[in-house]
């Protein structure tokens, strides 16, 4: 009995110092992401300085230390999982990804961003991957074939959180479009490359194989993308017809936050693309579920999105930069200094020439079917998309653990090479070339005053170009159609307004065109539906009644 009383009391205090170790850790872990963003606020003029690089060179100076402190044992305070990333930080930023974007403008570029996004991003996964089989098995990495396309996967995933924290909606609206749907498309196309790389057998690779792999591609692009609408378009209804802003505003911020989590959680899974589910989620909640909660909740709703999505950034960040000394994965290849440069140089160049074999002719494609010279992407515009789309990050590193690290440790010599190589490459771009960004863009791109005299010269660009985030307004008939292809007007507010009615209109301006018809059949059937702006119908206590107020304040006046 006393054998046993010992064991117990053992084992409690060994729990207890478990848990108070891991108490230790959080608060140290914390006290850093307060540090980085303030930080980052002091830096936030700094010509050279982002918050992504503070994150990253904090958590390299907290890995010094903490490598000191441990003996050389550890550079870390928590084991890195590729679930906490996929599962807990990587959802809240796409989903204010899409939760905020300008809806206008994306979908006004969706074809060129979707040329970047989707089929860029496969050129540079057939060429990176290309280009490893080439130079490592020369290099005698020792990898599979299935290794090889996986790094193709890994590091055609971008990270334009640097460019996108230097360039401006407002000023550059054209390039920050581009820029930003890339980004998004880009990882989630990267993630589903990734997934169906490992769930086919590639021991034998033939055309089968390759048609099997695109058309696995296709699959979960477009089922991702329906399951994302559909978990949106489901909440729009849920709070249109249950009003919970009448009794509590907490209800209607929780059902949104944990429908938006349920919809990346369901295509997970089903083995879709979690990303790309709940990036399409957030852009149907802003368009229609938003529209439908009271005026608290909107405001919530919105800050609360973008105060995770940051949170999780930096957390990443600064995870990355710890991460970088972990003395495990560096003894490994410790003893082949010349292979492991070797290897992180070529990674680099195949990045380099990957980005600019399709940024440089997708753009010129993209020219050939956009008459407007301001709709244009002109040469300095590419030398700014190639340059954002160099800096590798969070979804690249997530990525590479999943491939060549078990639980988190590596000990084959090849992984060991893959996931250093890794760590290099992200810290190497995101503060080289991070550094380098704001003077670039700044060089190459004109004045606030120029793009503003520029966009009010332009007739043919619509004026939506400025609108604030989450903006209300839509485009009127007059704007989207306008000069080649009138053949007939009608009056809408007392205005003439042009019509399409040909052919022609359509092959002239088909962007524009379907975002007629769409707005013809989203207020003919979604809206009334699923409400929306000016959809959500009169109840005391709903997210209308504040108006229905003003109106009738404006009428007695």
């Amino acid at each position: 009995m006393g054998f046993d009383s010992g064991t117990m009391f053992e084992t409690m205090n060994m729990l207890s110092t478990s848990d108070h170790t891991s108490v230790v850790s959080i608060n140290l872990f914390v006290t850093l992401l307060c540090a980085c963003i303030v930080i980052g606020h002091l830096l936030e003029e700094n010509r050279w300085m982002n918050e992504s690089i503070t994150a990253l060179i904090i958590g390299v100076g907290t890995g010094v230390v903490i490598l000191l402190i441990s003996g050389g044992k550890s550079s870390h305070l928590m084991v890195f999982s590729e679930d906490l990333f996929f599962i807990y930080l990587l959802p809240p930023i796409i989903f204010n990804a899409g939760f905020q974007v300008k809806k206008k403008q994306f979908f006004r570029n969706f074809m060129t961003i979707m040329l970047f996004g989707a089929v860029g991003t496969l050129i540079s996964f057939i060429i990176i991957s290309l280009g490893a089989i080439t130079f490592f098995r020369k290099m005698d990495v020792g990898l599979a074939i299935g290794d090889y396309l996986a790094i193709g996967a890994i590091f055609a995933a971008t990270d334009s959180v640097c460019t996108l924290q230097v360039l401006n909606q407002d000023e550059t609206p054209l390039l920050y479009s581009l820029v930003f749907g890339e980004g998004v498309v880009n990882d989630a196309t990267s993630v589903v490359l990734f997934n169906a790389v490992q769930n086919f057998d590639l021991s034998h690779i033939n055309t089968s194989v390759a048609f099997q792999l695109i058309g696995n591609f296709i699959y979960l692009f477009i089922t991702s993308t329906v399951l994302g609408v559909v978990a949106g378009l489901l909440s729009a209804y849920i709070i249109k017809k249950l009003y919970f802003g009448r009794h509590s505003t907490d209800r209607e911020v929780a059902i949104m936050m944990l429908m938006a989590y349920l919809s990346y959680m369901l295509a997970e899974l089903f083995y879709l693309s979690g990303i790309l589910t709940v990036f399409f989620c957030g852009i149907v909640m802003s368009h229609y579920t938003w529209h439908n909660v009271t005026e608290n909740s909107r405001v919530t709703t919105k800050h609360t999105f973008a105060t995770l999505s940051f949170v999780a950034e930096i957390f990443i960040f600064l995870y990355v930069g710890m991460d970088a000394l972990d003395i495990e994965k560096w003894r490994v290849v410790s003893d082949s200094p010349k292979t492991s440069i070797s290897v992180s140089a070529t990674l680099l160049g195949l990045i380099l020439v990957a980005r600019a074999a399709f940024v440089f002719p997708l753009s010129f494609l993209s020219n050939l079917a956009k008459k407007s010279p301001y709709e244009k992407i002109d040469f300095k515009q590419q030398i700014t998309i190639w340059w954002a789309g160099l800096m590798r990050g969070a979804v690249s590193m997530a990525l590479a653990y999943n491939q060549f690290t078990r639980a988190g440790h590596t000990q084959e010599r090849g992984n060991a090479f893959m996931i250093t190589s890794t760590i290099t490459v992200v810290l190497f771009s995101t503060v080289v070339f991070g550094l380098l960004t704001k003077p670039l863009v700044r060089f190459l791109m004109p004045s606030s005053k120029q793009l503003t005299s520029m966009i009010s010269s332009e007739s043919l660009t619509p004026n939506s170009f400025i609108v604030p985030l989450l903006g209300e307004g839509q485009d009127s008939v007059a704007e989207l159609f306008t000069g080649n292809g009138q053949v007939s007007e009608a009056s809408e507010g007392g205005r003439s307004v042009p019509r399409p009615s040909s052919l022609r209109m359509l092959l002239t301006k088909p962007t524009r065109t379907v975002h007629y018809y769409w707005r013809k059949f989203d207020d003919a059937f979604m809206r009334p539906v699923f409400g929306g702006r000016g959809f959500v119908p009169y109840v005391p206590g709903s997210p209308t009644e504040r108006n229905v107020d003003n109106w009738q304040g404006e009428a007695r006046n």
